[in-house]
């Protein structure tokens, strides 16, 4: 059975060769502002759902709180487990399947780790999962792009040169309203081609899955400063949601 797109090419090392040079200061402003407005304390329970390699779960633990991370991709999980410890755990999960029974205060979902399913099933069976891993009361936070600015802004053809590959990058706007990203490259004579399809996800999608799942909007931000979230505007879409 074929790999769906995110488990090949998460699982690729070349997907952490294209994208090493990510802005690893922003990501931990981003989770200091988070734990500051939430008020997360280290008696709380983390999850970091999708967590690749770890890199936001691993500085939360260097905050000194308790994580657990799960991600789909065996090779990131190997990876991750290197800085395992006490209150640091990773396991390979499928989001879309349950977890643990309300089992944590906060899940985080950061940096457009959602999206990636055919069906809007698929889709609210992932969140479903989320709110029955929270505990009464406990809240969701899922990072997402906005739709509204990545399609206005859509560069369709670029060249990106890391590690001597040179990668040949187009994207698109399917007919079923998922931005495609495709990728090619060669590498000791071997061309490879890889994609990356994100569902456009508005609004109005994400306040129906979790309607559908029992969760409540509390705020939704636009930006990894905490900005109120704008439309047309705004570079993220950032939800936090409770179990209610």
């Amino acid at each position: 059975m074929k790999k769906e797109w995110f488990g090949e090419w998460f699982n690729s090392p070349y997907y952490h060769i294209l994208y090493k040079n990510r802005d690893n200061a922003e990501a931990r402003k981003f989770i200091d502002n988070l734990t500051a407005h939430l008020k997360i304390t280290t008696g709380h329970q983390l999850m970091d759902l999708a967590c690749g390699k770890g890199r936001h779960a691993i500085y939360l633990n260097k905050k000194g709180f308790e994580v657990t991370g799960l991600d789909l991709s065996e090779e990131n999980i190997k990876h991750a487990r290197q800085f395992a410890n006490d209150r640091l755990h990773f396991e390979v999960h499928d989001m879309r399947l349950s977890y643990e029974n309300q089992q944590f205060d906060f899940v985080f979902n950061l940096f457009t780790s959602f999206g990636y399913f055919e069906t809007k099933k698929e889709h609210e069976a992932a969140v479903a999962s989320v709110a029955q891993s929270l505990k009464p009361e406990g809240k969701f936070i899922l990072d997402f792009l906005n739709p509204y600015t990545v399609i206005h802004h859509l560069i369709p053809e670029e060249i990106k040169t890391i590690d001597n590959i040179e990668f040949h990058i187009t994207k698109d706007i399917s007919p079923d309203d998922y931005i495609v990203k495709n990728i090619r490259f060669k590498d000791e004579n071997k061309d490879y081609q890889f994609v990356e399809k994100v569902k456009a996800l508005r609004r109005a999608d994400f306040l129906q899955y979790f309607e559908k799942a029992g969760l409540e909007i509390i705020s939704i931000f636009g930006d990894y400063d905490l900005s109120s979230y704008v439309a047309e505007e705004s570079e993220r879409m950032i939800f936090v949601v409770e179990k209610v």
